[in-house]
């Protein structure tokens, strides 16, 4: 068995990494190494070649061969300020525009790579944990411990390049009650002993997407708590080993998957989502951002940069999704010889619009960015939330105007790359089911991978995760009303308001 995350925590906290983590790094770190994931009724001993997640685990790997090969050293990385050393730039704090625009450039190439389809990459939750250390004061509300611990661990994460996710959403167990009100007070995840040495909690959190193939959780609520919620108030890294943590995801659409030919997206890109259930996990103080504090628990995604950075990463993500979706529909087009009709060339302006909106709002973030009193950058809010808000609507409608321009020659497609082996079946196919200027098997992968991407389950989960991504998208809606500054638009009203009246001779 491979050595274990608490003690390979211990080593790289006295040491750091002096090189980049590599995609080989990356897999000998999670292999075996004790954790307890369930999938299909099982406990898998080994993420790295079960078959519902080994897809997902190269994809991650590769991220991280591209971050350390050395001709993507200046886009991938940045110079540590502890230790002189190149450092996934996802953890850099910006401090100027062309700090966040190289921040953007990091996560597109990334997002690059997985077409967009892997929503909880390792630089997602490193934006949260660098907008925590941007501002540990928020967390030392609580006391200066936490905000030191916040700081300490950001630059633990930051040197060794690790991949963190998140469980910040309780189980929709009774939506109408408050944590502390619910049939059992360990439903949702919380504390129930403080210790010398640390605190040890119980309960569950939800929609953990990532946690099967990362190094650490970062267990939090972002839904709003109440008075006599205190010991759901909590923020702490737990290494996805830790005794006590389970993982139960939900079912694989990698797992029963043959070959990449019939499910290209799928069987790579299967990020899972998952409920952590922590049976008595005990977490040290060193390692808690937050305590039984409900300020500090709402404050850390709303007065630091982390929910601004880490939903910018997510937008950079989202933008390349589309822009792959629209790579992939011209491709259909050109491929049916339906490229130059003037119906399609409307129905992909529509699209190339909605991507384009997508884009501008990201680069928006940028160029509208604000510098806070201690020199740090902030995404401007209200281009975020705003991109943010449409999401939810854009997304089906472009998924809708794919499925149109793709027609039902989509559904019907050999069975499975096996009929290729068939001399017989494959002189029908190559006969019957292709198109000018391309093979068979060249127009059946294309089509599979439109598939794969709005019509499978895999496709079904995407189109279900853009919806609510940031959660109801009324909340969106909430956060893009508190941010808009209506005030200067008030101001255009008054102006009129005050302009002197006149009366004017109608001609009878």
């Amino acid at each position: 068995m491979s050595t274990t995350t608490h003690e390979r925590s211990d080593r790289m906290s006295k040491q750091g990494s002096t090189t980049l983590r590599s995609g080989a790094d990356y897999i000998a770190s999670i292999k075996e190494d004790g954790r307890s994931i369930f999938v299909d009724g099982e406990l898998v001993r080994d993420v790295t070649t079960h078959p519902a997640f080994r897809g997902a685990v190269e994809s991650v790997a590769r991220l991280y061969d591209i971050a350390s090969n050395p001709e993507e050293r200046e886009l991938m990385t940045y110079t540590s300020p502890s230790s002189g050393n190149p450092v996934l730039r996802c953890y850099q704090i910006p401090r100027s525009a062309q700090d966040l625009a190289a921040r953007r450039l990091m996560s597109q190439r990334w997002a690059e790579a997985t077409c967009g389809l892997m929503g909880r990459s390792p630089d997602h939750v490193a934006g949260f944990l660098a907008g925590f250390a941007a501002r540990p004061e928020v967390f030392a509300q609580g006391g200066q411990q936490f905000a030191d611990n916040v700081t300490r661990f950001y630059e633990f994460a930051r040197e060794n390049h690790l991949y963190s996710a998140y469980a910040i959403v309780p189980p929709q167990i009774d939506r109408s009650k408050p944590a502390h009100q619910q049939s059992d007070p360990t439903l949702y995840a919380g504390v129930v002993k403080e210790r010398d040495d640390g605190v040890v909690l119980k309960g569950a959190q939800q929609l953990a997407t990532g946690t099967v193939l990362a190094d650490y959780v970062y267990l939090s609520c972002i839904h709003p708590l109440q008075p006599g919620d205190e010991a759901y108030a909590t923020g702490v890294m737990i290494p996805m080993n830790a005794p006590g943590l389970k993982v139960y995801t939900r079912r694989s659409f990698a797992r029963n998957v043959e070959s990449t030919f019939d499910y290209p997206l799928s069987s790579r890109f299967d990020e899972t989502d998952s409920l952590v259930v922590l049976d008595n996990v005990f977490v040290p103080w060193e390692n808690v951002f937050i305590h039984r504090n409900l300020a500090v628990c709402r404050d850390q995604w709303w007065r630091t940069p982390a929910h601004a950075y880490g939903n910018h990463q997510a937008q950079v993500r989202y933008s390349t999704k589309l822009r792959f979706m629209l790579g992939l529909t011209k491709r259909i087009n050109e491929l049916t010889g339906n490229d130059s009709l003037p119906p399609v060339q409307v129905q992909m302006g529509e699209l190339a619009a909605m991507a384009t909106i997508v884009e501008s709002m990201v680069l928006a973030q940028e160029a509208m960015a604000t510098t806070d009193p201690d020199g740090v950058v902030w995404p401007a809010k209200t281009a975020l939330y705003a991109v943010m808000a449409l999401q939810s609507q854009i997304n089906p409608k472009m998924i809708d105007i794919v499925r149109e321009l793709s027609g039902g020659s989509m559904i019907m497609l050999p069975s499975s790359y096996r009929d290729y082996g068939n001399p017989e079946i494959a002189a029908d196919m190559e006969r019957y089911v292709a198109s000018p200027g391309s093979t068979s098997k060249e127009r059946v992968a294309l089509m599979k991978m439109a598939w794969d991407l709005i019509g499978t389950e895999f496709a079904g989960r995407h189109q279900q995760y853009e919806k609510f991504y940031g959660g109801a998208s009324f909340l969106i809606k909430q956060n893009m009303n508190r941010c808009y500054d209506f005030e200067r638009a008030k101001k255009l009203v008054d102006a009129v308001i005050q302009l002197p009246e006149r009366t004017f001779d109608l001609p009878r």
